[in-house]
């Protein structure tokens, strides 16, 4: 989760945002659709040809 997501107060946080850390696994090859990208954190919310959502991270993207 993206620290500007969360308030921190000594050992305890609050969060700020809904947010689905879910990953998507991807293999070398596969194509799926950017939904939402994050250029902050580094990742896209992604969905792959079966339907399955889940964050990618953008170092293993590249533009069709």
């Amino acid at each position: 989760m993206p620290a500007r997501y969360v308030d921190v107060s000594g050992t305890r946080g609050t969060v700020l945002v809904a947010y689905d850390t879910t990953e998507l696994p991807a293999s070398e090859g596969d194509t799926v659709d950017v939904l939402k990208d994050d250029p902050e954190s580094g990742w896209s919310w992604c969905r792959d040809s079966s339907g399955r959502e889940g964050w990618v991270p953008h170092r293993v993207l590249r533009a069709a």
